[in-house]
Formats: structure tokens, sequence, C-alpha cells
């Protein structure tokens, strides 16, 4: 086998591979052999049929798996000598199509290797990460919000109007073309009016009634209702006003704390305190890694392979383009060419990719299986009663397993420079933490 190099351009490499049909024939002569005592022809016993025999039944077949080891095992064997990572599937061409029997194999390959990626000096790197307490009014704030999620309603003053917000206490029956349906009736049913839990039109019509009013009001069913024998169809409610309460917040005390699963009022403020904390963190943190980003950016320099790079820009390009367009559900549109903005936010992508998947492997940064497992069991959530099946999934699905890793990678991967790098820690107020991430939200 003779390997000639073709190319070698920046991180580009291309190679010929050249495999004599002599090759090619000793390792179909091989295969043959190995395979010769486990096999058993008619007049023949087992393993005693002749070679010209089993090459006339087998050889054409194993002649292609000869042809396809030989080059996967040259391509391999070439890596390993060269230390080349390719950036994708390496390209692989018969470079002669009219090859027969016989004949040397002759192969072309190409591909981009990953580039070098230089050492960084982290005590390079200073950034600024904001630290922000839980004030008092914050805290007081988050109370009176959960204070209103906990309401309760009283009723109202006798003849006053149903607003939105209201909850009226009513009886109804359905009809569409005169005649009741399935589902459509009620008696001391409890609807919050604004709550849209009910067909578009029902709630807006019972604004203004007064307890013991009757009143019908008229809906028209969606177009998609889940329901399709009432789907698009008119319909008719006919409504009894049994009550009308206005919502009144609950009182902020050891009664609500309980409500929120705390002791008392003192355990559900310092809870509520210690989870503003813990998001205030978060974003603070997410502020320090974007600044961290750009001076890894600004730091380093060096060559990207061009096919990561257009790959890149074309999903920013596509993504962005469903973003803008949210009526196209598939994927049946005209493509979307990359700008010179998408392009270089991919280079951008590309670069911090590389280069952070390089200072973890050197770190030995690895994902632990509980981490993997926790992941797991976050997303699981999102299907309720579905997740054995989601785990499942997952299990068989390598890439999805490396799609769930890819970011605790990284996390910790950023962890550690933070830990090398000048980190000053600066105390903030939460409108400045805020103008912070709007900030990063405008670039």
């Amino acid at each position: 086998m003779q390997v000639t190099e073709t190319l070698n351009t920046g991180l580009k490499r291309g190679y010929s591979i050249t495999v004599s049909a002599g090759e090619l024939d000793a390792k179909v002569h091989e295969k043959l052999r190995e395979a010769q005592p486990e096999i058993a022809m008619k007049g023949f016993r087992k393993g005693k049929v002749p070679m010209a025999l089993l090459r006339k039944q087998y050889g054409p077949r194993l002649l292609g798996e000869a042809m396809q080891e030989t080059i996967d095992g040259a391509v391999s064997s070439h890596m390993e000598s060269t230390g080349d990572r390719p950036a994708a599937q390496p390209e692989v061409k018969m470079a002669n199509p009219a090859w027969k029997e016989g004949d040397d194999v002759e192969v072309s390959v190409s591909y981009e290797r990953l580039p070098d990626v230089p050492t960084v000096d982290f005590a390079q790197v200073s950034l600024t990460r904001l630290t922000v307490k839980a004030e008092e009014a914050a805290v007081e704030e988050a109370l009176a919000n959960l204070a209103g999620t906990a309401k309760n309603f009283e009723d109202r003053k006798k003849g006053s109007e149903a607003k939105d917000g209201d909850q009226v206490i009513i009886d109804f029956l359905g009809k569409v073309d005169g005649e009741p349906f399935e589902g459509g009736t009620a008696a001391d049913y409890p609807l919050v009016l604004g709550s849209n839990s009910f067909i578009p039109g029902f709630e807006p019509g019972l604004v203004g009634v007064k307890a013991g009013d009757e009143k019908d009001v008229e809906v028209t069913f969606p177009e998609n209702y889940q329901a399709k024998n009432l789907a698009g169809k008119a319909a008719v409610f006919s409504c009894t006003i049994k009550s009308v309460k206005e919502p009144k917040a609950a009182e902020i005390n050891d009664d609500l704390a309980k409500q929120f699963g705390a002791e008392d009022l003192a355990a559900l403020r310092a809870q509520i305190s210690e989870r503003l904390e813990a998001e205030y963190n978060g974003a603070s943190r997410a502020v320090a890694k974007r600044y961290l980003l750009d001076a890894l950016d600004k730091l380093v320099e060096f060559d990207l392979p061009s096919n990561l790079v257009e790959a890149e820009a074309a999903q920013i390009a596509h993504q962005l383009w469903h973003e803008e367009h949210p009526e196209e559900q598939g994927h049946n549109h005209d493509k979307v060419e990359p700008t010179d903005e998408h392009k270089s936010l991919a280079v951008r992508r590309v670069k911090l990719g590389l280069l952070l998947a390089d200072i973890g492997q050197k770190a030995e940064i690895k994902v632990t299986d509980q981490e993997l497992t926790q992941a797991m069991l976050n997303q699981a959530r999102q299907y309720p009663g579905q997740e054995r099946e989601f785990f499942e999934f997952v299990q068989k699905n390598a890439q999805v397993r490396q799609q769930m890793q890819a970011p605790i990678f990284e996390d910790k991967v950023i962890d550690h420079v933070f830990a090398l790098s000048n980190v000053t820690e600066t105390t903030a107020t939460k409108e400045e933490l805020q103008k912070a991430v709007e900030a990063l939200e405008e670039e």
C-alpha cells in the first residue's frame, strides 16, 4: 500500500492511497482460510470445501470487505502516525471509478484537521463579577407576589358588576344548533374572568354581569378544537350568575408561609432571600461568563476548519430565520444564505468551542455519570408520566447523551478558567445587575 500526500495547505490535507491488487487478493485469501473450517457445501464435508470453490462463491463479497477494511485501516494508521484529528468525517473517493477485479485500488482522501490550540496564560485574564445581596424591599415584593397568587375571593357588594379578575360562580348549559352537547353543562362553576380558561369570547361575555343575572353568551369553537365535532361550530351558553366575587390578596402571616411549605413567616422570608440570591448569582455568572469569553476571544488566535465555520454559520442563519418566521414549522423553504454577521458569529463560536474543548482536555475535565444522570432527571420532569421512556431513549441514543453532556462540560471548564483567572468580586445592586444583563442581550 502506498500513501502519497497531495495537499497540505493550512488545515487542509489530501492523500492518495494505492492498494495493490496483490494486497487485496492476499486479504481475501486470508478471510477465506479463516472461514473455511466452518463452511459446508453440498458434496463436501464441513471444513473440506476447496479454496477455489470458496473463492468463486464468496470471493466477490469478501473482496468488497477487504477493500473497505484496507482503506479504513490505511486512514486510521495515517491519523495515528501524524496525530491529525479530522474536524469532520474524511471524504474518501475512488480515484479510478472504472476499477475491475485484478486492478490496483486508488483512493483519494481529504479532510481538514483540527488545529493546534495555543496554551492560554490565564493570568492575563482579568474580569469583574458582580455580587448582589437580596435587599429587604425585594424580599417584601416577592412576598406580596406570593400573597397575590394565594388570593381568596369574597362576595362583592350586592348589585356590583363583574370585572376582569373577578370570580363568578355560574351554572351554564351550552348548545350547538339548538342541541346540548357533551361537556357543555356545569353547575356552581367558579370562573375567573380574564384567566382564558374557557373558549375565546366566553369570559369577555360575562364582564358586567351581576349576581342573579341570566345571560346567553355566543361563542365559536376554534377550528383546531380538540373535540372534532365542535371545531369551528357556533355555540350559545345559557348562564345563570349565582355570585360575583372580588379577589383579595392573602394576608402576609404565618398561615401564608405554611401554604408555601415554610414553618413560619420568618422561614419563608429566609427561603425567598435565598432563592433571590441564587437567581442573582446565576445572572452574575452569565455576565461574567460573557466577559470571560470576550477576553479569551481577543487573547487567542489560531486557524479554524472552514467546514466547521460554514456549518455553524448555516445553522445560525437557519435558526434565526425560523425565529423571524415562527409560522414556518417545517423546513420546506428556500435555502437561507448566511450573512457576514452570521459568519462572524460562527467564527467566534467555533474558535471558543475548540478552545474550551482543548482547555478541558488538558485539565482532564470529565462529566461524571452522576452529573449526566442529574441532567437526565431534570429533563425527564418535562415529560410527566413518561420518565421511564425518556430515560430509555437517552440511554439508547449516544448523540442525545452527548448533547446533554456538552453544556455540563462547558460549565465545568468555565469554572476551571474562573479559578485560574483574576476575578474581582464587586458588590452591586439588583438594578446594576439587570443593566449588565440587558447589555448582553443587546449585543
